[in-house]
């Protein structure tokens, strides 16, 4: 019973009830257990199999889970565990993420394709601890990328005050620098913590040659054999995954003379743009294709301050005469970068001979999407390109990823320091293959038709997979809240978001109705969804908490690949809006 004051001198009085199992369960149960009260392993093998669709693996792991369940059920009511399940056990099991998760937890994509045939879990720069113009620069940041399974980190190298050393920090903003190697080490200690596949350092470098060579041997010294670098300097093909498995590779471009910068029309280019105000409590809404593609015609000039497109990148003659350049460091470099020479099309033309990394910011993305679109498909089916906020975000916000991904980019590059919808997207999609931070892209990217058509991602596509959600019930917030964290007057109104994320023909969001005054919803509603590009789309849910007088008040969230998702009735654990591991409570459903 929970009792909440009304008008100072009244108190109202809830019953808290927990969730009877949904109609389907019961039904399932009831199939199971033909007039029966239990269940013993071989019905549950059969349910596994048929219903759920698990592997003969599963199945035989029957026995293993009823005898957990009864471990667990024996330790909180203090009985006797039976050697079957009942009802309310077999309840318990479904709504249990740990033996039924919605997702496999194994890596399962082919890992020995070159490195170019995958979209890579991508930070961008990785040690700031929240804003873009005067936070703190730290190695924390990196260390829980790493630990959430990232795999490339960004580090901007800078001379430090007397340049006989190496800094980490946003150039010519008021972020306060940390020291390289301390970055370096706490790489090599946590890398592959959640993921044994190759991390990738990109590095921003505005050093000159000595400072260079002086990055050589701090990497050489830190990472030892843990390092990977080619033994030539062209490379026909990026290596795999798999044969780079424990390993560390350098991203950059190949050294060039440090240039003071001439003259301060260049700094902090990022604030001539308009700043916006920080995003609602759970994120703004991410905006579609078009909607970006409009707000970027409205943005006059330069807005970017990153490395491709930064001015002082433009070679120096005088310096090039008195400076050699570092050539230790050159070699260490297995991921060359190159600033696009030319127009667009040019720097996307494949060489047959080379493979390299070009970078492109989200609004140049978006502009050469439009007339370029098989031209940026074609170039990452071999090489790989990096797509990096605009400098206008200075609160450490991201952008839509869909249209990276949609065009094979790989290493389509946010803010992990940050929160919102945008960044829910991007740690969903790297939910699939295991979590390990390498997602196999789809036949139809790396595919040339045989007139070397390419897949266009503007095309109308047909529905391909039709998706049934059927969402029973939410519960667990009454162990992480307050009693009058959602109202103050009475137990909350919940209700469920659930939609698809993805391309824009499959981009929809749906609602359950408000379930009035109950800690336990029951919404038993089903969605359909019918989906053209399931290997892009993600499902979204979100739950809220209808308040009549303000904002609806935020209740958790989480995003699913739609094409891993694992059918049957299914636990899915919903998060916080910064997803920093802290989980909330769990939803049950069907798929």
């Amino acid at each position: 019973m929970g009792s909440y004051k009304y008008c100072l001198c009244f108190t109202r009085k809830f019953r808290w009830s927990e969730a009877e199992p949904p109609a389907d369960v019961k039904a399932a149960f009831a199939e199971l257990a033909e007039g029966e009260l239990q269940i013993g392993p071989e019905q549950l093998r059969r349910f596994l199999a048929e219903m759920q669709g698990e592997s003969a693996t599963k199945t035989a792991d029957a026995e293993r889970i009823i005898e957990q369940i009864r471990k667990q059920r024996h330790r909180i009511l203090g009985k006797v565990a039976r050697p079957v399940l009942a009802l309310e056990e077999f309840h318990q099991y479904l709504f249990s993420e740990e033996f039924n998760p919605p997702l496999q937890s194994q890596v399962h994509h082919d890992m020995t394709a070159p490195a170019s045939h995958y979209f890579i879990y991508t930070g961008h720069n990785s040690y700031l601890t929240g804003n873009q113009l005067s936070s703190d620069c730290s190695d924390v940041p990196i260390i829980k990328a790493l630990q959430r399974g990232v795999r490339v980190i960004e580090l901007d190298m800078w001379p430090n005050s007397t340049k006989d050393n190496i800094d980490i920090l946003h150039g010519r903003t008021l972020t306060s620098p940390v020291d390289l190697l301390k970055c370096l080490k706490s790489i090599k200690e946590y890398a592959f913590v959640a993921s044994p596949y190759p991390v990738v350092i990109t590095l921003e470098d505005h050093l000159t040659p000595d400072l260079q060579a002086k990055v050589a041997e701090m990497v050489i010294e830190t990472f030892g054999d843990m390092l990977y670098y080619p033994s030539s300097e062209t490379v026909a093909e990026f290596p795999s995954p798999e044969s780079l498995k424990k390993r560390i590779i350098l991203s950059t471009k190949p050294p060039k003379e440090y240039l003071e910068a001439k003259s301060s029309k260049e700094e902090n280019e990022s604030q001539n743009g308009k700043v916006s105000n920080e995003e609602e409590e759970w994120g703004k809404e991410v905006p579609d294709l078009n909607e970006q593609i409009e707000s970027y015609e409205h943005e006059d000039g330069k807005s970017d301050n990153d490395e491709e497109e930064d001015d002082d990148d433009d070679d120096d003659d005088e310096l090039k005469k008195n400076h050699a350049p570092a050539l230790e460091y050159k070699h260490l470099i297995t991921i060359k970068a190159g600033k696009p020479k030319g127009s667009l099309k040019d720097a996307l033309r494949v060489d047959p001979d080379k493979v390299r990394r070009v970078s492109l910011s989200e609004q140049q993305l978006v502009k050469a999407a439009a007339s370029l679109g098989e031209d940026i498909v074609r170039f990452t089916q071999k090489n790989i390109l990096r797509i990096y906020p605009k400098g206008t975000r200075v609160w450490s916000s991201n952008y839509n990823p869909m249209i990276g991904w949609m065009h094979g980019a790989q290493m389509v590059a946010f803010n992990m320091q940050g929160y919102g919808r945008s960044l829910w997207l991007m740690h969903g999609f790297y939910k699939a293959n295991g979590g390990c931070g390498y997602v196999k892209k789809p036949d139809f990217l790396m595919k040339e038709g045989p007139h070397g058509e390419v897949f266009d991602p503007k095309a109308d596509f047909p529905v391909k997979k039709t998706l049934k959600v059927k969402v029973y019930l939410g519960d667990g917030w009454r162990l992480d809240f307050k009693q009058t964290h959602f109202d103050t007057y009475s137990p909350p109104d919940f209700y469920a978001k659930v939609g698809i994320a993805g391309v824009p023909a499959d981009c929809i969001m749906k609602k359950t109705k408000a379930i009035e005054d109950n800690w336990v919803p029951v919404w038993d509603e089903e969605f359909t969804f019918p989906i053209r590009v399931p290997e892009l789309a993600i499902l979204r849910v979100e739950v809220h908490e209808y308040d009549m007088s303000e904002k609806d008040d935020f209740g958790g969230q989480t995003c699913l690949p739609v094409s891993e998702l694992r059918p049957g009735i299914r636990a899915v654990p919903i998060f916080d809006r910064k997803v920093c591991g802290t989980e909330t409570p769990s939803m049950e459903g069907a798929t």
